[in-house]
């Protein structure tokens, strides 16, 4: 069967062909349809032809005479010319000055990033924007991302998509002055085709390699069109550092890991190696950030030769600071597991119990999980059971399912291991 075949082609390389395309045509939602297009066309002749040689060029092509039809009906034509795009023109064609040839990096993906954050258009639309073109998600995956209705989040592309239109927003990289204004949502869209990759919200698997590297990529990009500026060097750091432990986070059977559970042997250490030093580069330019912290805790995790050799106090103190920077509930969960590691499972029992009163993580499945564990590493382990079922009851990802699945079954069965386990991203 070549179903499986195509759609995983189609997923791995249709956010960059729709990114080169967006750039050809100027339209977002014209670009989308082109696509699928494609992918329907491909659909039909591969099975029936077999996989071309280069399926990444065939899907190009056919989207791109796809691109043209579709302009030529369209009675306005596009959006900058009478006339269609020449779609043969060779990538790096555009018309630039000399000093944004200078400085910008030639990059379809990293444009349309900077498109997506562009500050005309509001923030959960950036975000859907960049979950849709970057990720590849359907419009029903990035609902449940948003935990709102579908056709609201569909509402919220169409009228992002509208606005990039309307607004005429360039698809570019900006210049240097009006870097500033969307520099911190840049990095925050990459974070998240990070994390997307790196704990997918749908599908089989936990981990969706290509987002993550592709992530990586365009954080190395990021680096190179901003040398000085020590967050983008964090936020680089950050993904090499969790990217490192990615094949010893699945089990044979499919069920996540717990990070004090893996194999560290399993882990890259020529990544580890280059996110320290990256971290070490930032840090060096006194100018602290959330990415730079949270890179220098997955240092600590990353350098610790045995889990029961972690510096669970300087991760304590530097979720504080993270505290300070970037408040948030999410990110006092993880303050509060952190601190129960450093100094008992009471105190941090007695954070969660607050968090969980105030109602904002209500739908966090990560939240009852960590009143799971820590319950269980206090022998309290009906208690813990309960935290467990609550914790099922909102999970999505397969491998996360089964592994609190296996920790409930544990529970009563009145076995409760010695070392509190927990998620980590």
């Amino acid at each position: 069967m070549l179903t499986p075949i195509i759609d995983g082609i189609c997923r791995a390389e249709g956010p960059r062909l729709l990114a080169g395309l967006i750039r050809r045509v100027g339209d977002f939602e014209l670009a989308e349809d082109a696509m699928q297009d494609a992918f329907a066309k491909a659909l039909e002749v591969w099975p029936a032809q077999g996989l071309p040689a280069a399926p990444a060029a065939w899907l190009t092509t056919v989207a791109r005479r796809r691109a043209i039809d579709l302009l030529r009906r369209r009675a306005a034509g596009p959006l900058y010319s009478d006339e269609p795009p020449d779609m043969a023109a060779p990538e790096g064609d555009d018309a630039a000055g000399a000093d944004t040839q200078a400085w910008s990096i030639e990059d379809d993906r990293l444009r349309l990033v900077f498109t997506c954050c562009h500050p005309a258009i509001a923030q959960p639309a950036q975000i859907a924007l960049a979950l849709r073109t970057l990720c590849g998600l359907s419009t029903r995956e990035i609902a449940r991302a948003f935990l709102e209705p579908e056709p609201t989040t569909a509402q919220r592309l169409v009228r992002a998509k509208r606005k990039i239109l309307d607004a005429r927003i360039p698809y570019e990289v900006p210049s240097r002055e009006l870097l500033p204004e969307r520099l911190s949502t840049v990095l925050g869209v990459v974070y998240l085709v990070f994390n997307e990759g790196y704990a997918s919200t749908d599908g089989d698997g936990l981990v969706r390699t290509d987002l993550c590297s592709e992530a990586i990529r365009l954080g190395r990009l990021l680096v190179e069109l901003l040398p000085e500026e020590p967050e983008a060097q964090g936020l680089l750091a950050l993904m090499l550092l969790h990217d490192a432990r990615r094949a010893s986070r699945i089990d044979a059977a499919g069920a996540l890991v717990p990070l004090e559970e893996q194999d560290r042997s399993r882990w890259q250490q020529d990544a580890i190696a280059e996110g320290v030093a990256t971290l070490e580069a930032a840090l060096r330019r006194r100018r602290r950030g959330p990415y730079q912290l949270q890179a220098a805790i997955a240092a600590l995790h990353a350098q610790a030769e045995q889990a029961d050799a972690t510096d669970w106090e300087q991760i304590a103190a530097l979720y504080a600071g993270l505290l300070h920077e970037q408040p948030g509930p999410v990110v006092e969960l993880n303050a509060a597991v952190a601190l129960a590691m450093a100094r008992g499972p009471e105190q941090g029992l007695a954070w969660i119990d607050r968090l969980d009163r105030d109602g904002e993580l209500s739908a966090y499945h990560l939240l009852p999980a960590a009143r799971a564990d820590l319950l269980r590493r206090l022998g309290r382990l009906s208690e813990a059971a309960l935290s467990y079922r609550a914790a099922l009851a909102l999970v999505r990802s397969p491998a996360e399912r089964l592994y609190l699945e296996r920790r409930l079954t544990a529970c009563t069965a009145g076995r409760g291991p010695a070392g509190a386990s927990r998620q980590s991203p």
